[in-house]
């Protein structure tokens, strides 16, 4: 089988934007600075959050539990956290193919663009992501595909961004999940109709990660009690981070920019997909319990257009992954390590697939979930 893992970071270079930036533009895109101490992005005077290791693998290949990654720097991390040769050798070594790429220091949803008040600065700091992402693309031979990023906060120019994405190759797009945090409409006003005509029109996936907005990225959340220790508050607050998409995907359903939109895949990134049956059955029956004509918008039940158009990642899933399969249809389903972030699977990702798919019988639909999905649908090259 070909293994594309549909869920990866990789820790951005401290000079990805300096040094590309247009002369006079430095000191303004983001960079990497020292503040009380410690190495920290900043954008256009805007301070981010420490520039730390963003993963847990540790430099020798050890997977470290626990919360001593919040201390490390980028030496105590493993090379193929963020750098392309490294990451070649560990995809090699796990015998995964290929690996869809998604951002750590702008957000997972392409939110802390915000973070600077000048409109020009976020445009510039977007495209030279995508210009360096398209760079990653083609030095890893077509293995490592980055998820473009979007100016979400300017229709028009998250439009023509959309276009050009598809013209350096890139593979989808990457967006936040919760514009109206910044004053902006929610993703079902039709305000956002000309992104979804543009990445319907040129064949680009629209992913929605976890963590994908201000109040959805926090390591523990809101969710954990006062009472916990550090690793069991972490343990909760990412096992309701997945949750988080749950409202996403929910909101998405019931929006109609799926009915609207019928040619645009949608993406829910490291969410797990065990609860997605229950919840498109809650919310079908939802809409048997509204006002006659209520949903008269839309010309299918909610669940048939997750069927159509929506895909799901599973990771350290197993006892519920059958059902989901069978319950969602294993055309919708991906394979997903998360690697390096605190919740991967490395180094044993594909032996705990190949466990949860035990029951899946059918060749075909386990070469699916574990590449031939993804492959489909990011219009991913597969090796000859």
């Amino acid at each position: 089988m070909t293994i594309i893992d549909a869920d990866t970071h990789l820790t951005e270079p401290h000079d990805l934007w300096t040094s590309r930036a247009p002369e006079g533009w430095e000191e303004r895109l983001p960079r990497v600075v020292e503040m009380d101490g410690e190495a920290t992005w900043v954008f256009d005077g805007s301070r981010l959050f420490r520039a730390g290791a963003m993963g847990v693998v540790s430099r020798d290949g050890r997977k470290v539990p626990g919360t001593e990654f919040f201390r490390w720097v980028l030496d105590d991390v493993h090379r193929g956290a963020y750098s392309i040769p490294e990451r070649l050798e560990v995809m090699d070594a796990l015998g995964i193919w290929a690996q869809i790429v998604y951002p750590n220091a702008l957000g997972l949803g392409s939110q802390r663009f915000v973070r600077s008040s000048d409109p020009e600065a976020r445009l510039m700091a977007v495209a030279i992501y995508n210009d360096a992402m398209a760079e990653m693309q083609e030095t890893s031979g077509g293995r490592l595909a980055p998820m473009g990023a979007i100016p979400w906060w300017d229709v028009a120019a998250a439009v023509a961004e959309t276009e050009r994405i598809a013209a350096l190759g890139l593979h989808g797009i990457n967006t936040t999940s919760a514009p109206q945090e910044h004053g902006f409409p929610d993703l079902g006003e039709r305000h956002w109709d000309p992104v979804w005509e543009a990445a319907s029109g040129c064949s680009l996936p629209v992913n929605f990660h976890i963590g994908a907005s201000d109040s959805a990225m926090d390591w523990f959340g809101s969710s954990p009690w006062a009472s916990l220790g550090a690793d069991q508050k972490l343990g909760v607050g990412s096992a309701m981070l997945y949750l988080n998409n749950a409202k996403v995907l929910a909101n998405l359903l019931y929006s109609g920019v799926l009915e609207r939109f019928p040619a645009l895949n949608v993406v829910s990134v490291e969410s797990g997909v065990g609860w997605i049956p229950f919840v498109l059955e809650a919310l079908d029956y939802g809409v048997g319990e509204m006002a006659p004509g209520a949903m008269d918008y839309l010309s299918m039940a909610p669940s048939e257009y997750f069927r159509r158009q929506v895909y799901a990642c599973f990771w350290f899933e197993r006892a519920g992954l059958a059902g989901a399969i069978e319950a969602l249809g294993p055309g919708h389903i991906l394979f997903e390590t998360d690697f390096p972030h605190p919740t991967c699977t490395y180094p044993d990702g594909l032996h705990m697939a190949a466990e949860a798919l035990g029951p899946v019988t059918d060749r075909e639909s386990r070469a699916g979930i574990m590449g031939n999905n993804a492959a489909r649908l990011y219009h991913l090259p597969l090796p000859e």
